[in-house]
Order: C-alpha cells, then structure tokens, then sequence
C-alpha cells in the first residue's frame, strides 16, 4: 500500500490584480505549480468588486492605476496595515513621466569600479518652443530619439521616432510636450536588466545599430526621421556596411546576430550595484530597466528607460526569480509580526527547493 501524499496547505495569500494581457502572459501554469511548492497561493483580484470585500491578502501585487484603484489601496491599508503592497501607488506614477524617471540615475551614489553610468543628454521641449531652436540652444547632435513625456501604456505613449535633421524635426507629428534624448552609439546590443526585489537578472538583446556620419549624409531632406516601427529601413541601409546589397535585410539581421552573441556583458557586481541603487532611490521591488554601453568607451554606460512590472515572462527562469521573492516578502513580514515558527517553515521549504533546483 503506497503512502497517501501529504497536503499542504499554502500558508500565504497573494493577490494579484493585472490588466488581462498581463495576467495571460505572466500567471502561467509554471509559476502557480512553483508557488504551490512553496506554499504560497496566488489569487486573482476582482476588478469589479470593491478590494475591501475581497481576500484576506498577506500581499498585493498589481499595475492597476487611477484615483479609484490608489483610493481602494489606501483604505485597504488603512483598514488592514498588515497587508503588503507592492509597490506603492505614488512610486509607480513617478515612472508615467519619461523626464523624472530618468533623474533619479543622475543623483545615484552607488560603488562603479571602472564603470560610470549616466543618461544621454536630453530636453524637453514646451509647447512654445521651436524645435530647430532647442536643438541648437542645448547642443543635442543629430540623431536624436523624440519620445512622447507621458507613459501611460497606449500606443501612443509608446511612438518614438529617430530624427535626423532640421527637417525631420519641423515635420515631426508629435504633440508637445516632447522628450529629445540624444542617440548614443551602443554597438547595436541593449541590456535588459529585471530587478524582483533584491534578485536581479539581466540579458543581451539587439539594439538600434550604430549611425555614423555616412548614414546621416545619406538619409534624403525629405524624410528627417523614421518611426520606431518602421526601423527596419535604416537596417536596410546599412546593409552595405555589412557586404551586402541594400535590400539584403536577412543578411543584415544575422550579423546583427553574431554582434549580440559576441557582446560582453556589464560586469555582475556593477549591474547589482545599479539595480540596488535604482530600487532604493525609488522605492520600487519589481522593474526593469535599459542599459547601453558607449560604442566610443567601453566602460561608460548609460540608462535609457524604466519601466514598471514588464513582461517578466521574457526574463529567463522567471517563475523561480518571483517565488524566491515571493518567500522573502513572507520571511520579512512574519519577521515583523514576529511569527518565528511560520517564518521557519517557509525557510526549510525555501533549502529543500534549492536543492531541487540544483
């Protein structure tokens, strides 16, 4: 007669209330069966229904935004203070406009060995103001990145153009306020860096390529810019730096490639260094962030974006990354309630899965 399999009851309740895309993409089967093994249950906010009807939660994750839904977390905290919430409403909306949320990297105070980080040299540019003019007044080079200042998750917050002359910026469709970010050579590979807490990971991607002075000359008076979606024709016209011909775009794409294999990653202790600083100086556990590296010095490194809670179904071996920080929100909070017997539990379950993992 086999033995009967024990039950176990998951001792910590994590609510999480994400738009449906979200929760299709990152509540997947692997990570629910993870989490069960860890004793943690993952529950699905009722958007339709009050918060204060729903639960009880020991932690709320979300990205949920509006008066109501900040409103129903503050009286949840108020009601129930126990309750975890990550992250703070007011910590995400610093990361809606483009402008500050670069402004918290210039004023980080972090250890960087041979490494120094910064962000490209930007303005932004007010309604009254002429583009050609706040060009020259800042000394931006062509080109230069026009992005919108709002990010609120639209299409529209996401339509970015890569400009290249005086032309291109009269004939620029973008309402203003916009941002102006000056494009930096990076060697056509972009760093992807999660942060889920105090576990970090980061992965190499392909990038816009590098421009040089004979791409700029060469793109015609009557086009200026490009739109994001439509880079694949500048990829086109570099592919004569590549041996190809012009309209050689899959030949082209394998180089760039072998040009992302070949890339060096940052070294390890300044990537945490960074994300540690980033996750304290905004008050955030759960973003990511965009790291180039200068094609003209290879220890200078610059910041580009930040994004709140993305899609972490891209970050490799995810599911593990959330459950490991799943844990430590629960050692934290009974540690606080002072519950030692529930926190020790959690921390055998925690050695038995890492030797699984292993």
């Amino acid at each position: 007669m086999s033995s009967p399999t024990p039950s176990f009851c998951p001792m910590y309740r994590i609510g999480y209330s994400l738009s449906p895309k979200e929760v299709h993409s990152f509540i997947q089967n692997s990570l629910l069966d993870h989490a069960k093994q860890r004793g943690i249950d993952l529950i699905e906010i009722d958007p339709t229904k009050p918060l204060t009807q729903q639960g009880p939660f020991d932690c709320i994750i979300h990205k949920h935004y509006g008066p109501d839904w900040n409103n129903q977390l503050q009286q949840l905290s108020l009601d129930h203070p126990n309750v975890v919430v990550i992250d703070p409403p007011q910590a995400i909306e610093h990361l809606h406009n483009r402008v500050c949320m670069l402004d918290v990297v210039t004023s980080l105070k972090i250890p960087q060995g041979n490494q120094t980080i910064g962000v490209p040299n930007q303005r932004v540019l007010d309604e009254s103001e002429n583009l050609t003019d706040s060009i020259e007044e800042i000394g931006l080079k062509f080109p230069v990145i026009a992005k919108p200042i709002s990010v609120d998750g639209s299409a529209k917050s996401h339509e970015m153009f890569l400009v290249f002359n005086d032309n291109g910026l009269k004939k620029l469709k973008l309402k203003k306020p916009i941002l102006m970010q000056e494009f930096v050579n990076h060697g056509g590979v972009i760093f992807k860096v999660y942060v889920v807490g105090d576990h970090v990971k980061y992965v190499k991607r392909s990038s816009l390529p590098d421009i040089c002075e004979e791409t700029l000359n060469s793109v015609a008076e009557d086009e200026g810019f490009l739109l994001f979606s439509k880079i694949s024709n500048l990829i086109a016209k570099n592919s004569e730096a590549v041996g190809g011909s012009s309209d050689e775009v899959d030949e082209y794409c394998c180089e760039v490639e072998k040009l992302v294999e070949k890339a060096e990653m940052p070294p390890l202790e300044f990537v945490m260094e960074l994300a540690k600083g980033l996750r304290e100086a905004m008050g955030l556990r759960l973003f990511n962030f965009d790291l180039i590296r200068d094609s003209r010095d290879g220890h200078r490194y610059f910041v580009i974006d930040i994004n709140y809670f993305p899609g972490y179904v891209n970050m490799p071996e995810y599911e593990s990354c959330f459950v490991d920080f799943f844990c430590d929100v629960v050692q934290e909070k009974r540690k606080k309630n002072g519950d030692g017997e529930v926190e020790l539990d959690v921390k055998e379950n925690h050695h038995e899965e890492e030797e699984l993992c292993e």
